[in-house]
């Protein structure tokens, strides 16, 4: 099997130098996809079997679970924890993880294997990066389903150093836990903020909300916004399109509501 050399990218870990290869995902590992066992049989679920579909592939838990009988009598396949997760179907189409879980698959899930010691995170990053030309190439205006054949036949640049894979895989791996934990930060803040406006501000009839600062005791009172604050709107030049509005040095900015928006999400 002759190696199809590419560049080698522009930033690398130190100490490696070697050019890149190019190969195609099914010469570097063995994948399948699983079923559904049948909807009308009682027996085949509320098991012990974690059954992920995938809206689930980056999840450690699942909806569903079946049964040893359903997986013998299905088309559904076992993974195991560490396995790259590839959705083939519907709203998920080219989203792709690393199994947290043993369980089983369904048919709009392809599992990814490496057969030669390849770093799974680093083909699991490389599939996200690809996604959206994956996406345009074989999804046409996000109608249809890729399937195993095409992502066998997907060119995956990778270094031959499997210890470079290893480097790239745990660093992006890292940026990817980073950003869940910041996220999930981030919604309890919102769920926080959210309780929050509801407990310090008056409910209606109310003239005095149910959280407050300490010292202070007054009734609050109702104001027009008016009697507050002076109002104006702006307005658009017209033509919109014409140069002459704009300048690139001047420093009055011209403030959209869509820039508004934007600054207090």
């Amino acid at each position: 099997m002759s190696d199809k050399i590419t560049k080698s990218p522009q930033i690398r870990f130190a100490g490696f130098t070697d050019a890149w290869e190019q190969r195609k995902v099914g010469e570097i590992t063995d994948s399948f996809s699983g079923g559904t066992p049948s909807a009308n049989n009682r027996d085949y679920y509320n098991g012990s079997i974690p059954f992920i579909r995938s809206g689930e592939i980056n999840s450690n838990t699942t909806e569903l679970f079946i049964t040893e009988e359903a997986l013998n009598n299905s088309s559904a396949k076992l993974v195991t924890e560490g396995d790259i997760l590839y959705a083939l179907y519907g709203a998920t189409s080219g989203e792709v993880g690393i199994s947290q879980i043993n369980g089983a698959i369904n048919q709009a899930i392809l599992a990814i294997k490496p057969k030669f010691g390849d770093d799974s995170y680093f083909i699991t990053q490389w599939l996200k990066k690809q996604k959206q030309t994956i996406i345009s190439t074989y999804l046409q205006g996000g109608q249809g389903n890729l399937s195993g054949s095409i992502v066998k036949n997907l060119m995956i640049d990778l270094p031959k150093n499997k210890e470079e894979q290893t480097k790239i895989g745990s660093f992006f791996k890292l940026l990817d836990d980073s950003i869940t934990l910041n996220q999930r930060k981030l919604e309890l803040l919102k769920e926080t903020k959210k309780s929050l406006l509801q407990k310090m501000f008056p409910k209606d009839g109310a003239n005095v909300p149910e959280i407050r600062f300490a010292g202070f005791t007054d009734a609050w009172e109702q104001r027009k916004l008016g009697e507050l604050a002076d109002i104006v709107r702006g307005a658009s030049p017209r033509p919109i399109q014409d140069p002459k509005w704009f300048d690139d040095k001047s420093d009055i900015g011209w403030l959209r509501i869509a820039d508004g928006i934007r600054s207090i999400k």
